[in-house]
């Protein structure tokens, strides 16, 4: 049994749950956050904006999935 210290007795899937379910949680609430700006009673915008908003999430989002696909970091080798 492991303890709670998150020491080294924690695995790297242990880990990566702990981290990565954080991490999603605080991109959903971002998300739900910048949904509010939705409401036209308050807010007011054009399509040249929203694209540049979606650009932008859809191009780190593409981005964030394609670290995923390298196995291995580069390394330096002679």
């Amino acid at each position: 049994m492991r303890d709670n210290n998150r020491g080294s007795s924690e695995s790297k899937s242990e880990r990566f749950n702990r981290v990565a379910e954080k991490r999603v949680e605080n991109v959903l609430k971002s998300l739900r956050s910048l949904s509010q700006c939705s409401n036209k009673r308050m807010y007011e915008w054009n399509d040249e904006q929203l694209n540049k908003i979606w650009d932008a999430i859809n191009s780190e989002l593409q981005s964030c999935k394609e670290s995923y696909t390298q196995t291995q970091p580069d390394e330096f080798k002679f």
